[in-house]
Parts: C-alpha cells; sequence; structure tokens
C-alpha cells in the first residue's frame, strides 16, 4: 500500500512538473519573456546587470519556428524602446530606442537627432561622453558607406518593413547607425518593468558581497 501511494505521489508531482513547464513555455514564446542587459549601450535608460520583463504580445506574437506573427496591438513608434534580434546575427538579443519608423527621414547634426526636420526629444536617460566628431569626417564602418558619422549623420529615410534603432549612451553605442535598418521581423517586444538588478562586475560566487550590489530603487521602474 506504501509503494503505490508513492508511486501515485510521483506520478502527481510528475504531472505537475510537466503543466507547469507547458505554461512556462507558452507565457515565455507568447506573452512575456526575461531578458537581462549586459551592455552599457542603453545607459542610463538601462544598465547593465538590469533584469526585464518583456511584453512579446504588444508587437504581435511570432508563432515559433515560423515568420507568421499574429496582429499586432500597436505598431513600433519613434521614442519606443525595443527588444530585437541582431540582425547580424539573430542569436544575439539587443535593446535600443526605435527613432525613426518607415517613411520617415533621420538626420544627426553635432549630436541632435533630428526626425523629418524636426528635433527628436531626448529622453531622461540619454547621455554624451565625448566630443563631437566634425561633420567632414567619415566613419568607417558608418551605414550606408559615405554616410558621414555617428554625430552628424545623413539625411536618410526608412524603407518599408525597416525601424531604425539608437542607443541612449549616444557616443557608445553599435545600432542602426553602423549596421543598417532593423527588419520589422526581428522584432521581438517592449520592456515593460525592472524585476531585478544589481552588479555585474561582482561575480556570483561572492554572494553575500554580490546582494549588496543590489539596486533597490530600479525594481519595478519601468524604461522609458
Amino acid at each position: 500500500m506504501k509503494k503505490t501511494n508513492i508511486k501515485e505521489k510521483i506520478i502527481e508531482y510528475a504531472k505537475s512538473i510537466v503543466v507547469a513547464f507547458v505554461i512556462y513555455l507558452v507565457i515565455s514564446t507568447t506573452i512575456i519573456k526575461a531578458t537581462q542587459i549586459y551592455s552599457g549601450s542603453m545607459e542610463d535608460t538601462l544598465l547593465i546587470g538590469d533584469f526585464l520583463f518583456i511584453n512579446k504580445f504588444i508587437y504581435g506574437i511570432k508563432i515559433p519556428y515560423t515568420d507568421i506573427r499574429l496582429p499586432a496591438l500597436k505598431d513600433p513608434k519613434s521614442g519606443d524602446i525595443i527588444v530585437f534580434k541582431y540582425p547580424i546575427d539573430e542569436s544575439i538579443s539587443y535593446v535600443k530606442r526605435c527613432i525613426a519608423v518607415a517613411g520617415q527621414t533621420v538626420e544627426i547634426r553635432s549630436k541632435v537627432v533630428y526626425v523629418d526636420g524636426k528635433p527628436f526629444p531626448n529622453p531622461k536617460g540619454v547621455k554624451f561622453t565625448s566630443s563631437v566628431f566634425p561633420s567632414g569626417y567619415v566613419e568607417p564602418d558608418i551605414f550606408p558607406t559615405g554616410n558621414g558619422n555617428r554625430d552628424n549623420y545623413g539625411p536618410i529615410k526608412v524603407p518599408e518593413g525597416y525601424i531604425f534603432m539608437m542607443g541612449d549612451n549616444r557616443d557608445n553605442s553599435y545600432d542602426s547607425r553602423y549596421w543598417g535598418w532593423l527588419p520589422m521581423k526581428n522584432i521581438v517586444g517592449k520592456p515593460i518593468i525592472t524585476y531585478w538588478s544589481w552588479s555585474k562586475d561582482v561575480p556570483l560566487w561572492d554572494f553575500f558581497y554580490k546582494i549588496r550590489t543590489i539596486r533597490w530603487k530600479r525594481i519595478g521602474h519601468i524604461p522609458k
């Protein structure tokens, strides 16, 4: 009798684990996904060591293992922070800010971004860390070739099916100024909240020091 009860309990636990795993897969592939910030390209809006929940539903859920995307609740717009698959290596996820969408024209003059001829309002977290590259200087890696430099760029019109992305850490961001347009199909979702944040510089094995680096004020932060 005891063996039968133990066997039944094991089966029940196994079923619970399977159900929980299936629910997790459904949620993580369709509605909400967790991600972590590994680079400083979005400082000071997002910091290295921030852990975020992403709304995958808002821009249309992509059916796994296909290029089919369900209808979106809204289209990306200028100013949105977006998580996406890096076009050159789609195994890598990037987080940047949408500067312009299809049909809009981007230009940068002495670090000031213009969209359709109007200044793009800098979000609170935007920062600059170095002097202005002169307008006559052409960076070798700029997109497209010969289109100026990070601080004096364009004008350039965004084609259909694409958007133009930049990091808030404007002088230290590898973005559309260098690798080009972001295809709409590469969009993963929109960050909705920071659920955890601590320093990446401290290894996890040094746990007691690690917990001292928790950024309590950032927990619950809504990226804007």
